[in-house]
């Protein structure tokens, strides 16, 4: 079918919506939408059989509705209205919650009803519940839903002659800031985490903190650290403690208050954006190896064994990666090539793995071309440890979405692993930049010279089974997001006590030097960074206006071209399952 998604951005639902039904085999056609998109105009020209709103908050009008079949990805269970579903969901504690696709009409979800799916409700951000239980009811009730319609037979229920027992949501207001304030002197740790994590990404918590007004982003428990409530307690890596009314939570960004007329403001690491403002706290490190039964606190990079398989955990907010995290996690990966494992495995955590270089601490920089630099070389340093590594096995396992150079980081391991919903962006122009991560030499060699150019260019979002079918990706696990990390462990044990393994490492070492001695890695790195350099030093590349209005959740002035491009073939049958 010819089928057109409607949405306020093309954000990570929206990409997976768009992957899995272009895999699918339907063609597909886009409209970012804003309150001035004049889509009673717009929608005849892509002539669809179907449309698709996978996230949008401004009603489908009328004109467009009652003239074309409209289905909406509502975030709620049924019988659930309003705009702030999911936010609900995490701030009153439920266990579980779903996804309802409904026809449009003229009151905003309250259209018949043609699919919906549960899911659970882990003790996990909104950001990260949205991209992972959220987005997979929302896939499959929508797929449901799509396939209903091709039948032609089906006919959708009116939410009104719903018997009561089956409708598990019910209307609610907008959670206001009113509603997420945290009252520190009496509020204990697991309401401020509630209620940090409602609001994890958009739109923070408003508080009042060392005599500003700040928007707090994320919350993580921290089991030792006591105080005065509301008092800052130390610092690890960016990120605050502060004391609750029986504990202490970890806060890992900051965005100040956006000023009358002024820009609006960044999210950025809690340390970072306070500056001068912070008194002198302890900075105090967690462990990069931590013990079964220790008490709960926050890091972003943890490490363990299990056997012959060693795990390094990271994990930063919205997958990016500083200067200072890759520095970090390079030092990290360094420690695990020192232990006596086969396999080392590099993710295997749920939610994103990396989306590579951080794009609010460079537009924060004094510097932005500077801070570009160092954090593309250290990103590079990264890659390149990775690439180098000979004496074992290394797999990159995604539990969620991989974009730019963070896509460039797993393809630098032998294997990648990816749970089946991750969702691949291998691409850079859209940000304006030709990209580092040695991708000149490890994305050929995985799909060929060609295949690469062609992903390059169309800069497009892959399924992880397009990426298989690529070559991009070498093993999909069929799994929940919360069972992710175990199935990566039992796979990796596996992995790791085949007797095949010992001659695989062997190969794979002389593999590398044969290519060092054709061209040195070094060689590609010089090639690559030479064109971001230019990139970053000249005033005028658009990467400045679009890292700008990225960081600054800018509205886009209409939809993308690329976007209705023919979209990506599904390709031949995939390879390998786990």
């Amino acid at each position: 079918m010819r089928i057109l998604l409607l949405a306020d951005a093309f954000n990570s639902l929206t990409q997976r919506a768009y992957a899995e039904l272009a895999d699918r085999g339907h063609r597909l056609g886009v409209e970012l939408v804003t309150r001035g998109t004049p889509l009673a105009a717009l929608v005849p020209r892509h002539a669809p059989d179907l449309i698709v709103a996978p996230m949008l908050t401004t009603a489908v009008p009328r004109e467009v509705w009652s003239t074309r079949p409209c289905l909406i990805v509502h975030p709620g269970p049924l019988g659930d209205r309003g705009p702030s579903s999911v936010d609900w969901a995490v701030h009153l504690g439920a266990e579980r919650w779903g996804v309802t696709v409904l026809q449009a009409d003229e009151e905003m979800d309250a259209g018949d009803i043609w699919a919906t799916a549960e899911c659970p409700v882990p003790a996990v951000g909104k950001s990260d519940l949205y991209r992972n239980e959220i987005a997979d009811a929302a896939i499959e009730a929508l797929l449901t839903a799509v396939d209903r319609f091709a039948a032609g037979s089906h006919r959708p229920e009116p939410q009104h002659a719903l018997p009561a027992a089956r409708l598990l949501g019910r209307p609610r207001p907008p959670l206001r800031q009113g509603d997420r304030r945290i009252d520190w002197a009496t509020d204990p740790t697991e309401t401020v985490l509630r209620t940090l994590r409602a609001a994890d990404s958009r739109p923070g918590v408003r508080d009042e903190l060392l005599g500003g007004t700040w928007f707090l982003h994320g919350g993580h428990p921290e089991d030792t650290l006591t105080g005065r409530p509301g008092e800052l307690l130390a610092t690890r890596h960016g990120a605050l403690c502060r004391a609750t009314a029986d504990g202490a939570v970890w806060i890992p960004e900051l965005r100040p208050a956006r000023t009358p007329g002024g820009p609006a403001t960044v999210r950025l690491p809690a340390t970072l954006a306070l500056g001068d403002r912070l008194p002198p706290l302890p900075e105090i490190p967690a462990p990069l190896e931590a013990a079964d039964g220790a008490p709960r606190t926050w890091t972003d990079i943890r490490y363990h064994e299990d056997g012959p398989a060693g795990f390094l955990r990271f994990s930063f907010p919205g997958g990016a990666m500083s200067t200072d995290h890759c520095r970090r996690l390079l030092a990290a990966y360094r420690h695990a090539c020192t232990r006596p494992t086969s396999v080392l495995v590099l993710g295997g955590q749920r939610d994103f793995f990396s989306n590579g270089i951080h794009l609010n601490v460079i537009e924060a920089a004094a510097d932005p071309a500077a801070e570009s630099l160092a954090n593309i070389n250290a990103i590079d340093d990264l890659v390149h440890a990775v690439l180098t590594t000979t004496d074992r096995l290394v797999v990159a396992a995604l539990g969620g979405n991989a974009a730019a150079g963070g896509a460039m980081l797993a393809l630098a391991a032998d294997e990648v692993w990816c749970r089946h919903a991750a969702v691949l962006n291998p691409h850079y122009r859209l940000m304006g930049l030709y990209g580092s991560e040695y991708w000149t030499y490890s994305l050929p060699r995985r799909v060929g010279p060609q295949t690469a150019a062609r992903l390059m260019d169309r800069a497009l979002p892959l399924t992880a089974a397009h990426g298989q079918r690529l070559g991009l990706v070498d093993r999909i696990i069929d799994c929940t997001a919360q069972d992710f990390g175990d199935r990566t462990r039992t796979l990796a044990r596996r992995l790791a006590a085949s007797p095949g393994v010992p001659s695989r490492i062997a190969a794979k070492k002389d593999r590398r030097e044969g290519d060092e001695a054709r061209r040195p890695l070094a060689a590609y790195r010089a090639d690559e960074l030479a064109r971001m350099q230019r990139t970053f030093a000249d005033p005028g590349a658009p990467y400045h206006a679009l890292r700008r209005a990225f960081v600054r959740k800018e509205r886009l002035p209409g939809t993308p071209e690329h976007l209705n491009t023919a979209a990506p073939a599904a390709g031949c049958a995939p390879r390998r399952h786990g």
